[in-house]
């Protein structure tokens, strides 16, 4: 007998007695039932999901087109997007795998195969694809679970499905691989053994090859017969099948060529069911997206009572506390996935008198190498260096702060010839103008790209930057507060020639570039942000920006690894992720949005995101709904919003509360009447947040001085305000357990009808946009521009800036700017003494108020007003905030004191 052509795929080669149409008509049949199926089941997955377009990639390593026109024509009928990436076929294995590497990685191809000539086919190769991207099932870890029996996991290499699909009662028959090696011969041979096949296995060369050749009912050609076998060697009548690698990029082999009716319908078979697993891969890749519950192992708290004293806080309401008790009650008790988001505390505060921002009791955030230890630990250790996001800030502002004084000097010093010498220097021979230098070109309207070319006026106006130093805003920073940099004088050396100005050291969470990072969506999107940073005015009063001084690449590379969160974890093991910490004053204060957005990947679609924001709802909630929501398209499902019954208290009339003082007996005994009183300050807070359409759980932490009957009676009035939910919790002293009813009741909250809105439309005006928030935020009257406020909003608009949101700038102690006014104060003016933009996190904020004079007091008159907190984790850190500030000459250092406050 003769062995029948084969071209692409798989080939069944008939002895003419036992007859070819047959066998013929039920692999065109079983082509047919394939696609028919395969389009079915994806038309299926698209109706569930609208946007879906699964793709498959085919690595190619040869000129055949007409494979491509076969893999497109099939992919069309089942509604799949195929794409050839065509390679030389003298391509290496090492340009194979660095092919099969980019498509690993690429989020739009959910399949991947290979079409690649026989030598090219190694383990390196074929265990460079992604297993689950693996629709041809040729990696060592598809072909394992194969052999294990755990088929559902894997997709069986198409070309051993069709041989496969082509022999039939194989009960009792004696198969025989030639050829047939790697991952398709051990599939073959599995497939064949479960279906009771005896098998054997050999190859060419081996001895006696003629004589097994002619005692097999079934021979299956692995690769090219070589010449010295004559094909007399098998017996007549036996099936004869030829699945080699060369099939699939379209050579012949060997053969005679009428047969191809059979080669056709065995192609097509094979390319079929490639398309077939495509479809499997895509509804797997569908379900990884889905939300599945994390197999986490949860630790057990063994909670001392009393609770040691293992926060340096004396006195806090517990915005960060409950954030972490919340995610612990979520994923250690009710046993739904959920992730923390924190901000990253400030190394100053920390070695001052702070020493939180991590929670506290038996509701906080531990280095993972503590958490053996089964009790509350230092949280000193959580706030030391984390992953050095605070220095790489520190080091980029400082270089761009270095960049402005020293642009400075030289334009001060040279003439136009040396400026030009340094920015576009001859090297070897040749002069030629970077990236960054055409954009800054682009913008001076000067089209040309030789810098020979360049008149002496282009020059002029393309070296100079012609600064105004005291329009300069990049300060320097440092993270200790060292109260002696405050106010200082640069430039004093002999080597400076005479350039002296007054400038300040802030402390580094107050950087631009911290709410930059914080805001961020992609290292290409912060590397834009900081290249909009204006940082100074020209001398004719135009924006500079760091693009206009060359450093947004330098920037971007100290920062690229700051961009990261850093994973920590609970005391009961649920994940935290911390990154970043802008000031909520001058900056909107709260987490950042990559922590979020990856956070919600991770958690799944039935998951929760427990986000930190800084303040009460009439700044931080404010900020994060009118800034932070802008930035990331995210949109909140349910606000929780942290009280305490003794911060009520001081909003009822209570006596002033000093950091460090014991508390007077109105705050531990009880009295009805003073939280009642005070809950007027609560009822503003839930109006507030209705004013976004998101719904409202009240957290009420529970201190031991509390009464039953105060409790409740905040409760009860937080739910007749229009709170959804308004529950007691004890996570401080208990853990999460103490959280289950808070996270219940989050759980509810968030199937609510949400008609989430902005406050105001970013078209308006600026003056337009503040005066909507201190009139329906803070419940002012009208606002009031000191003509220093009114000419920079001018400034801003002609600037082009008069679309970004705002921040404002404005005390914390009170939802008026004067901090003594306690409860729901109406009527008021709020005076806007200035007005300042951070271009590049993208927000205008305004000063409001002396917000100096807040806290240039002694610190025994100085108020706790919005203690929305937990205990013992914030107010402390108010008092740590506060005695920074008593020291700071002016609004400017005002705005980088402090850090605290869920809402």
């Amino acid at each position: 007998m003769r062995i029948a052509a084969q071209r692409r795929c798989v080939s069944p080669v008939l002895p003419p007695r036992r007859g070819l149409c047959g066998r013929q008509a039920r692999g065109a049949a079983a082509v047919r039932k394939i696609t028919e199926n395969a389009k079915k089941s994806l038309a299926s997955l698209k109706r569930g999901n609208p946007q879906l377009e699964p793709t498959l990639a085919i690595i190619q390593a040869h000129d055949d087109h007409s494979i491509q026109e076969v893999n497109k024509n099939f992919a069309k009928e089942v509604g799949l997007r195929v794409i050839h990436i065509c390679l030389p076929e003298d391509s290496s294995k090492d340009e194979i795998v660095n092919e099969i590497l980019r498509l690993n990685e690429d989020p739009n191809v959910q399949g991947l195969a290979l079409d690649l000539p026989e030598s090219l086919y190694s383990s390196k190769v074929l265990n460079a694809v992604k297993p689950e991207k693996d629709v041809d099932g040729l990696s060592t870890v598809s072909l394992g679970r194969l052999v294990c029996g755990d088929g559902y996991d894997c997709l069986v290499p198409p070309i051993a499905c069709a041989v496969m699909e082509l022999l039939e009662d194989l009960g009792g028959k004696t198969v025989l691989l030639v050829g047939a090696g790697g991952a398709v011969g051990a599939a073959l041979q599995c497939m064949l053994q479960r279906e009771g096949a005896v098998t054997v296995s050999c190859q060419w060369e081996a001895p006696q090859l003629q004589s097994k050749l002619h005692h097999m009912d079934v021979v299956v050609l692995g690769s090219a017969k070589p010449d010295d076998v004559s094909v007399s060697w098998i017996k007549p009548g036996t099936t004869v099948i030829s699945c080699s690698r060369d099939l699939l990029s379209g050579k012949h082999n060997y053969g005679q060529q009428n047969s191809h009716a059979a080669e056709n319908v065995v192609g097509c078979l094979a390319i079929a069911m490639r398309m077939q697993n495509m479809v499997k891969n895509t509804e797997r890749w569908i379900q990884s997206q889905q939300y599945r519950k994390w197999n986490l192992r949860c630790l057990k708290l063994q909670p001392l009572s009393p609770v040691p004293r293992i926060t340096p806080t004396p006195l806090g309401e517990g915005k960060s506390t409950v954030t972490v008790g919340l995610v612990q009650a979520l994923t250690a008790h009710l046993n739904i996935n959920s992730f923390a988001c924190l901000r990253q505390p400030s190394q100053g505060p920390t070695f001052g008198v702070k020493g939180g921002a991590a929670g506290g009791g038996y509701a906080q955030v531990i280095p993972m190498e503590e958490v053996r230890q089964q009790v509350p630990v230092p949280l000193e250790e959580f706030n030391l260096h984390l992953t050095g996001d605070i220095h790489a800030i520190t080091a980029a502002n400082n270089l761009l702060a270095a960049a402005i004084d020293a642009r400075v000097l030289h334009e001060n010093t040279q003439s136009d010839k040396a400026l030009y010498n340094r920015l576009v220097p001859v090297v070897n021979g040749m002069r030629a103008f970077s990236a960054i230098q055409f954009a800054r070109l682009k913008r001076l309207g000067i089209n040309k790209t030789d810098p020979g070319t360049l008149t002496e006026e282009e020059i002029s106006k393309f070296v100079r930057l012609d600064i105004d130093p005291s329009t300069i805003t990049c300060q320097r920073v440092v993270d200790t507060n060292d109260r002696f940099l405050r106010k200082i004088t640069v430039g004093q050396a002999n080597t400076e020639k005479g350039f002296v100005r007054q400038a300040q050291f802030d402390i580094a969470v107050a950087s631009e570039i911290m709410a930059i990072l914080a805001l961020t969506t992609s290292l290409q999107d912060m590397k834009e942000r900081l290249g909009k940073m204006v940082v100074a005015n020209d001398k004719k009063g135009k924006p500079l920006t760091a693009e206009d001084l060359g450093v947004t690449g330098a920037l971007t590379v100290l920062m690229k690894d700051a961009i990261k969160p850093t994973l920590m974890q609970t005391l009961e093991g649920t994940p935290v992720f911390v990154h970043a910490g802008p000031f909520a004053n001058i900056a909107h204060g709260n987490s950042s949005v990559l922590a979020d957005k990856i956070a919600l990947k991770l958690v799944g679609e039935k998951g929760f995101v427990v986000t930190e924001a800084g303040f009460g709802a009439d700044i931080g909630m404010e900020k994060f709904f009118n800034i932070k929501c802008r930035a990331s398209g995210l949109v909140p499902s349910v606000v929780v919003l942290v009280a305490t019954v003794r911060a009520l208290k001081m909003h009822g009339g209570g006596p002033n509360v000093t950091a460090g003082a014991p508390l007077k007996k109105e705050y531990t005994e009880e009295n009805l009447q003073l939280v009642a009183d005070g809950c007027c300050n609560l009822q503003k807070q839930i109006q507030i947040t209705q004013l976004f359409g998101v719904p409202v759980v009240v957290a009420l932490n529970v201190f031991k001085t509390d009464s039953p009957a105060e409790v409740d009676l905040v409760c009860k009035i937080a739910k007749q305000s229009g709170a959804f939910d308004a529950v007691p919790c004890t996570h401080w002293s208990t853990g999460g357990r103490g959280a289950v009813k808070l996270a219940q009741a989050v759980e509810k909250a968030a199937n609510q009808k949400n008609s989430f809105k902005y406050l105001y439309s970013l078209e308006l005006p600026i003056v337009e946009k503040i005066r909507i928030i201190a009139q329906k935020v803070y419940g002012a009257q009208d606002i009031e521009l000191s003509p220093a406020a009114q000419s920079q909003v001018d400034r801003y608009t002609r600037q082009g800036f008069g679309n970004l949101p705002i921040c404002m700038a404005k005390t914390h102690l009170s939802l008026s700017h004067q901090p003594e006014r306690k409860g729901v104060p109406t009527g008021f003016i709020l005076p806007i003494s200035d007005v300042r933009a951070s271009i590049g996190a993208g927000f205008i904020y305004p000063l409001v108020g002396t917000l100096l004079a807040q806290f240039r007091q002694p610190a025994k008159k100085v108020t706790l007003l919005k203690a929305l907190e937990h205990h013992k984790s914030v107010a402390f850190s108010l008092f740590q905030s506060i005695s920074m500030l008593l020291h700071f000459p002016d609004e400017h250092h005002a705005r980088t004191a402090y850090k605290a406050m869920l809402l």
